[in-house]
């Protein structure tokens, strides 16, 4: 098994900054606002977080394949 990564890239759709965060291991992070343009992304449909709809890693859920957040 790999180990879980907890830093991930996210890279907002609206203006195209990019920041590094770490990844909450214990619940989905539903909303962040980006620090350049100030807007509040949520997830694509069918996402269960940010980092899994813009982040360059899927949330630690996901990456230990065990269903997210429910």
């Amino acid at each position: 098994m790999n180990a879980v990564i907890l830093e991930s890239l996210l890279t907002c759709p609206h203006c195209g900054f990019a920041q590094h965060e770490t990844m909450p291991t214990n619940a989905c992070q539903y909303y962040y606002e980006c620090s350049h343009c100030m807007m509040l992304l949520r997830p694509n449909s069918g996402d269960c977080c940010v980092f899994c709809s813009f982040g360059s890693v899927k949330c630690p859920p996901i990456q230990q394949q065990c269903g997210c957040c429910g």
